[in-house]
C-alpha cells in the first residue's frame, strides 16, 4: 500500500497512474517454472507441432520425405518377390497416391497386442513389421523404424487406406490425424490378389509448402528403378483431366545406369562387382549381413559419383562415401608407385584426381539399419566403411591385373587430372598471393613507405638501413615514384643460411612481399609468398642504400686485413673515381654522408661533407 500511495502522490494524472501500476505489476510478476511447467505430445500432435523432427524440416523437402516414407514401405514389398510394379499418381490437387501389388499391410486385430494392427500401424510411433533381427519379414528393408505410415499419416489432411489381403478388402479414413468411422472390412473384389493403395493430402497445416514438383517424382522412381532391378515403376501426373504416364526399368540395375550416364564416353569398360559380408559395428552389437554392389568406368567427359544404401539415395554419403574414397586412392597409388608412373619427388594423388575421370554407383543392403537419422541421406556404420575399403582394395588389385591396358589408361589420366590439378592450384594461389600483397601493402610491412605511382616502369625502391637512414632519405625523395624499404638490425646471411632460417627471418619475407616477383623455393616458411615471376616485379629500380659492413664500425677484408670506417676520402676507398661513375650514370641529385668511425662525429660529418662537395666538383 505505501508503494501505491507513493505512486499515487506523485503521478501527474490518472493514465500516468494507471501506466505505472501497470509496469509496476508486470515487473513483479514472475514466471513459475514447477511440476505443473511439465507436459507431452500424445496422438497426432507428436508430428503436426514438431515435423521437423521426424521429416527433416517443416517445409517442402519434409513434404517430400513424407511421400518417400509411403514408397518406402512399397519397395520393400517389391524388393522381398510380392509384386513387381508400383505405381505413383501425382493429383492436381496436390494430393498423392501409392498403390502396390505386395502382400497388404496387416491392419485386423492382433492377438499378441490386443489391438488392432491398423491403430498400431497408422496412429502409433514405433510400430511395425521390421523388428525382427533373424529378418523373418524382411531381409533388406528401407523402412526401419516403424515410424514413416504413422508420420505421414499424421501430417495429412486426409488419408486414405485400402488394403487387400487374406480374401478380404479393408478400407480406414483419416483426417488430420484422427480415424473416421474405424475399420471397413468386406470380402475382396479383386480375387486373390493382393496389395495396398495410400491415396493422401499432406496439410498445409504441417508443411509451409505443398506443392512438390513432377520432377521430383520423376527422379526419385528413376532411382529406385535403377536400385530395385526388374521392379517398374509408374508415374501418373494429372494435367487437367487426363494422366500423363511415364515408366522407369532398370533390368540389370546400376550395371545398365552407368551405361546410360556415360554413353559413348567411356575409355575403359562398365565393371560389375557384388559380394556379401557379415560383421559387428560393435562387440556389444548384433552381426549384420551386407551386400555390396558396385559398378563403375571411366571417362574424360563424364565424372559421376551415386550411393544407395537399401534403396534409400545417400545425398551425404557417410560410410559407403569414405570407403570409396579410402579404398580407390590407395589402390591407384599403389599401381601408380609399383609400375613407376610417378616422376621424382612428385605428390601421391588425391581422391579428387581419381573422381574427376570416375563414374560410380554403389548400392549396398544391410539387414541392420544404420542410418544416420529418419531421412536416410547418410549412412554410419564401422563395419561397412572397413567391409567396403578392404572389398574395393581387393577387386581393384584383381582389375589392375587382369584389364592392365584399361588400368594403365586410367592410371595415366588420374596423373593428368592430379598434374592439372596441381597446376591450377599453384596459379590460383600465385593470383591470390600477388593479388593480397599488392592491397594495402605498406599497413602490412612494417616502417615500407610506398610511392604514389603505380607504373612499374616508374617506381623506384630504396632499400636504406634503420630508422636514421630512413628519415633522410624520405625527406629528399621525390614521392611520386620513390618509394623506401628500411631493413631492421643484422640482416642474415643468405648464403650461409638453410631455407627455413631464410624464410625465417621477417626482414627478408618482407624484402620479398615489397617487391613481389616471388621465390623460386616454395616450402612450409614460404606458403605466403608467391612463385617466381620477374614480370610481378613492381619496380623500375631496386637501389641498396645501406652500409656494407656487418656491424657498422668494424669489418674484415677477403684476405683477412682489419677495416674500418672513417672519414670520406681519409680511408683506402677512391671516393673520387666512385662519383665519378655516379654522375657518369646521370646522377645529379642529393648526395648523403653517414659517419660511424672513432672520429668525433661532428667534426668528422663536416669533413667528409666538404670532401665530398669537392670531389663531386671536380670530376
Amino acid at each position: 500500500m505505501a508503494i501505491v500511495d507513493f505512486l499515487t502522490k506523485n503521478a501527474y494524472n490518472k493514465l500516468e497512474l494507471l501506466w505505472i501500476s501497470v509496469v509496476f505489476i508486470m515487473a513483479t510478476k514472475k514466471e513459475q517454472y514447477g511440476n505443473s511447467s511439465i507436459s507431452m505430445l500424445k496422438g497426432e500432435d507428436r508430428v503436426r507441432k514438431r515435423p521437423a523432427v521426424i521429416f527433416g524440416s517443416d517445409d517442402l523437402e519434409g513434404c517430400k520425405h513424407a511421400v518417400f516414407e509411403i514408397l518406402s514401405n512399397a519397395i520393400d514389398e517389391a524388393r522381398e518377390g510380392h509384386g513387381d510394379t508400383i505405381i505413383v499418381t501425382r493429383y492436381e490437387d496436390m494430393s498423392v497416391e501409392v498403390e502396390d501389388f505386395g502382400r497388404g499391410c496387416p491392419v485386423d486385430y492382433n492377438e499378441k497386442e490386443k489391438r488392432y494392427n491398423w491403430e498400431l500401424v497408422f496412429c502409433e510411433m514405433y510400430a511395425g513389421g521390421k523388428y525382427g533381427e533373424n529378418g523373418e519379414n524382411y531381409e533388406y528393408s528401407l523402412g526401419l523404424n516403424g515410424l514413416g505410415s504413422c508420420a505421414t499419416q499424421y501430417a495429412s489432411e486426409f488419408f486414405d487406406a485400402t488394403i487387400r489381403r487374406d480374401g478380404f478388402r479393408y478400407d480406414l479414413h483419416f483426417e488430420k490425424g484422427r480415424n473416421k468411422g474405424g475399420l471397413k472390412k468386406e470380402p475382396t473384389d479383386r480375387g486373390r490378389k493382393t496389395g495396398s493403395v495410400f491415396h493422401w493430402k499432406p496439410d498445409k497445416q504441417v508443411f509451409t509448402d505443398i506443392n512438390i514438383p513432377a520432377d521430383y517424382y520423376r527422379d526419385v522412381l528413376r532411382r529406385q528403378a535403377v536400385v530395385n532391378k526388374g521392379v517398374r515403376f509408374k508415374f501418373r501426373n494429372q494435367v487437367g483431366k487426363k494422366f500423363e504416364e511415364e515408366e522407369y526399368c532398370y533390368q540389370d540395375g546400376i550395371k545398365e545406369y552407368i551405361g546410360e550416364l556415360v554413353g559413348d564416353n567411356a575409355f575403359t569398360m562398365p565393371t560389375y562387382w557384388e559380394t556379401e559380408r557379415r560383421g559387428r559395428d560393435a562387440d556389444n552389437r548384433p552381426e549384420m549381413k551386407l551386400k555390396i554392389t558396385c559398378s563403375f568406368c571411366f571417362s574424360k567427359q563424364v565424372s559421376h559419383v551415386e550411393y544407395y544404401h537399401n534403396s534409400s539415395w545417400l545425398e551425404y554419403g557417410g560410410s559407403p562415401d569414405r570407403a570409396v574414397r579410402l579404398g580407390f586412392t590407395a589402390a591407384f597409388d599403389k599401381f601408380l608407385r609399383e609400375n613407376n608412373k610417378y616422376t621424382k619427388n612428385e605428390n601421391k594423388i588425391l581422391y579428387q584426381d581419381i573422381q574427376d575421370s570416375l563414374v560410380l554407383v554403389t548400392n549396398c543392403f544391410s539387414t541392420i539399419g544404420c542410418f544416420e537419422n529418419q531421412t536416410k541421406k547418410s549412412v554410419n556404420s564401422k563395419f561397412t566403411q572397413e567391409a567396403m575399403t578392404a572389398f574395393f582394395k581387393d577387386q581393384l588389385q584383381v582389375w589392375f591385373i587382369e584389364n592392365k591396358q584399361e588400368a594403365d589408361r586410367a592410371a595415366e589420366q588420374i596423373l593428368i587430372n592430379k598434374r592439372a590439378r596441381e597446376s591450377a592450384e599453384k596459379t590460383k594461389s600465385n593470383i591470390k598471393k600477388n593479388l593480397s600483397a599488392k592491397v594495402d601493402i605498406a599497413n602490412r610491412v612494417q616502417k615500407f613507405v610506398d610511392c604514389r605511382s603505380k607504373d612499374t616502369d616508374k617506381r623506384e625502391l630504396y632499400i636504406v638501413e634503420g630508422d636514421s637512414a630512413l628519415g633522410s632519405v624520405k625527406l629528399s625523395r621525390d614521392a611520386e615514384f620513390q618509394g623506401i624499404m628500411p631493413v631492421r638490425g643484422k640482416i642474415l646471411n643468405c648464403l650461409k643460411a638453410d631455407y627455413n632460417k631464410i624464410f625465417a627471418s621477417p626482414i627478408i619475407t618482407d624484402l620479398m612481399k615489397v617487391l613481389g616477383c616471388g621465390v623460386e623455393i616454395q616450402g612450409k616458411k614460404a606458403k605466403d609468398l608467391s612463385s617466381f615471376d620477374i614480370s610481378q616485379l613492381r619496380w623500375n629500380k631496386v637501389v641498396i642504400c645501406t652500409d656494407a659492413d656487418v656491424d657498422g664500425f668494424f669489418s674484415k677484408s677477403i684476405g683477412g686485413v682489419p677495416r674500418r670506417s672513417t672519414i670520406v676520402g681519409h680511408g683506402h676507398v677512391d671516393v673520387k673515381a666512385c662519383l665519378a661513375e655516379v654522375k657518369k650514370a646521370g646522377y645529379d641529385d642529393v648526395l648523403f654522408v653517414e659517419f660511424e668511425g672513432p672520429e668525433e662525429p661532428y667534426h668528422a660529418i663536416e669533413a667528409s661533407l666538404a670532401n665530398v662537395k669537392r670531389y663531386w666538383e671536380s670530376v
